[in-house]
């Protein structure tokens, strides 16, 4: 029984970490997966924002903005450290991103004092609950009236960029209201 256990550990492990240091090494190696993507800091992909989430929409609203994007993290999370080291440091994704959505952080674990999109005084930690975000990362996007979008949450990590630029694609186009995003990825597919 012991045996099984430790095999089963050793080949999470492997299967876990391995892909994740190989990408962190090509990372630090200055070698993007494609050669002509450029490499950004990852806290370049969210807006300077000041917590207070109310007006964050209005600056949406005023910049012509589709959604506003928040990411919720936590300091200790090899996921979101994963996405910042090999999708959110990318050029075409900070730009794609940039140009459609208000893109904002929380951490889960912050108590940090802010206002969410009701004006309502909270902290991150509490928005994050009434959010039901209990593990991370999760990205979810609000519309311009403060409310979460149909189909607009992904739990995870991405498996890729080209699948977390396909995300933003997807709520783009409007996709997210006809379809879930598993759905629109197999027909991208085909």
């Amino acid at each position: 029984m012991y045996s099984r256990l430790i095999v089963t550990v050793i080949s999470f492990s492997l299967a876990f970490f391995i892909p994740m240091l190989l990408a962190e090494q090509t990372v630090k190696a200055g070698q993007p997966a494609t050669p002509s993507i450029k490499m950004r800091d990852a806290k370049a992909f969210f807006d300077e924002s000041f917590d207070d989430f109310q007006q964050e929409l209005g600056v949406a609203v005023e910049d012509q903005k589709k959604a506003v994007l928040i990411m919720y993290e936590m300091d200790e999370c090899p996921f979101c450290g994963r996405m910042k080291a090999t999708v959110l440091n990318r050029s075409d994704i900070q730009d794609f991103f940039h140009k459609h959505f208000r893109v904002l952080a929380v951490d889960i674990e912050g108590d940090v004092e802010m206002t969410d999109f009701q004006g309502k005084a909270t902290t991150q930690k509490a928005f994050s609950l009434k959010n039901r975000v209990r593990a991370t990362p999760v990205f979810q996007f609000f519309g311009l009236d403060g409310k979460p979008l149909k189909n607009g949450r992904l739990t995870g990590a991405t498996k890729n960029a080209e699948e977390f630029m396909l995300f933003g694609k997807y709520i783009v186009d409007g996709e997210n209201e006809k379809q879930s995003f598993f759905q629109y990825k197999r027909m991208q597919k085909q």
